[in-house]
């Protein structure tokens, strides 16, 4: 797998899940430019990436949820990059935890307009350049709360589910534009999020999901690694044509899935689809 010759944007790309596909693409000799919203972190990645490729790594301080720091970092890459071929919006936050009743509304907001609206405004101003770039990918790091409930996170869950339908609805929209847009669930990280959960307690995120965040900090979670593996192989050629899939870093076949891709594609396979009751072998029509 190479991506030599492709300039890539990655957005939360200064720590966590963004680091490491940030670090992967470079590696695989892709250019990168990468935003967040600290500037100290940002000088730190950049830092620690020198040497890991041929390709260069760009930085710009960017609020996603800002529209105006989305164009600015739109127009940074390309004039740093020349364009872009590769979109990666991974930043995102859990946004405030506890019941709906009693969390702060405002942050609640706050947690849509970066996981969700941020998102969404990161492909249209990237578009332009996506549309030029031939075969431009859209890779949109989805979550647990895409696919189940997760009680005492709402924001994040609803942001997530949204995120999901948003990116199967832009992949049908951009198939006649040769862009593909996926979605990917990274695993169960070891990240700052997840320290977030620990620290708020059983009281705020519930007993259940407490236990299960301290047994997955003990365990070391899903490597970092995996989901950037995949993130690199949803930009590269190989998996031209796969479009508007959620699709699993840990538990799918990511890496055979150009041998099936015309079979996918006429399927609803790794689609949020609704549950009825034939499915589940019962007849209640």
């Amino acid at each position: 797998m190479s991506l030599t010759g492709k300039n890539a944007a990655i957005t939360g790309g200064s720590q966590g899940l963004g680091l490491a596909v940030t670090r992967e693409f470079v590696r695989l000799g892709a250019s990168v430019a990468i935003c967040g919203r600290h500037r100290a972190d940002l000088e730190n990645a950049a830092q620690s990436l020198m040497g890991d490729g041929p390709g260069r790594v760009a930085y710009a301080v960017a609020d996603v949820s800002r529209e105006s720091d989305v164009d600015a970092f739109a127009a940074f890459c390309e004039r740093e990059l020349g364009g872009t071929d590769a979109l990666v919006c991974n930043a995102g936050v859990y946004g405030p935890k506890g019941s709906l009743e009693e969390i702060d509304w405002q942050a609640w907001r706050q947690a849509i307009d970066i996981n969700l609206m941020g998102a969404a405004y990161c492909c249209r101003a990237f578009l332009p350049q996506l549309v030029r770039s031939g075969r431009g990918k859209i890779i949109l790091m989805s979550g647990g709360g895409a696919t189940k409930p997760l009680p005492y996170l709402s924001a994040y869950a609803a942001s997530k589910a949204a995120l999901v339908r948003f990116g199967e609805t832009l992949a049908e929209e951009l198939k006649p534009k040769r862009i593909d847009v996926n979605m990917v669930a990274p695993g169960a990280l070891n990240t700052r999020l997840l320290d977030e959960v620990i620290e708020a307690g059983p009281e705020r995120v519930g007993a259940a999901f407490y236990e299960a965040s301290l047994k997955q900090k003990q365990n070391g979670g899903t490597p970092l690694d995996r989901g950037a593996a995949l993130c690199a192989y949803l930009a590269g050629r190989e998996s031209d044509g796969i479009t508007g899939r959620l699709i699993s870093a840990v538990w799918d076949p990511w890496e055979r899935l150009h041998e099936v891709a015309e079979e996918l594609s006429a399927t609803d396979i790794y689609t949020l689809r609704r549950i009825v009751p034939e499915d589940r072998g019962k007849a209640w029509n």
